[in-house]
């Protein structure tokens, strides 16, 4: 495969899009159903609440002393036939190895939304992330609105809940972050 742009009338298998974005100068990539597509670039206020939630998870991670890595954007999260790029996340148990691309035990992930990519936010990533049996948490945070979406796994399937104010309850794994610590520098 050539560093151009891939085909984009076929579904790429992991490791053809592995070889390929791996070959890849510069830019940011995911694998959508199969497909790749590309990352654009991401704005000011994005960029200061994607840093305040990584920050606010590696706190509570720390503070709750759970045996956890919160981890920025970079690390992948295998779904079912996508690879997916989360702005945060919090990875429990084994740490990932040093040259890993892929979140062993990911537990919450966070996508802050983008003009771009809120329609796969909000659908296919929120079905995708589920096919993952680590995750118990995907947040969806707003970057100027303060306001976050709250999915999260339960006995009876996914749970909802927007949140304007207060704390956000992660458990598992233990921690607690808040709606404050998110928009302070927003």
């Amino acid at each position: 495969m050539s560093q151009s742009l891939p085909e984009t009338d076929r579904p790429y298998s992991r490791e053809e899009f592995r070889r390929w974005y791996e070959a890849q100068p510069r830019g940011r990539y995911e694998r959508v159903d199969g497909r790749i597509v590309a990352m654009g670039p991401e704005r000011g206020a994005h960029l200061r609440v994607k840093g305040a939630v990584y920050t606010a998870l590696g706190r509570a991670v720390t503070v709750a002393g759970v045996p956890c890595q919160a981890l920025p954007d970079g690390a992948t999260v295998e779904a079912g036939d996508s690879d997916y790029e989360p702005d945060a996340m919090v990875n429990c148990g084994a740490a990932m190895a040093d040259d890993a691309v892929v979140a062993p035990n990911p537990v919450v992930v966070v996508e802050v939304l983008s003009p771009g990519t809120a329609s796969t936010d909000t659908g296919a990533k929120l079905a995708g992330y589920f096919l993952v049996p680590s995750i118990a948490h995907y947040l969806i945070v707003h970057p100027t609105k303060r306001t976050v979406i709250h999915h999260r796994r339960s006995g009876a399937g996914i749970e909802t809940r927007i949140v304007v104010s207060g704390t956000i309850a992660l458990d598992p794994p233990g921690i607690v972050i808040t709606i404050e610590e998110i928009y302070a520098a927003a």
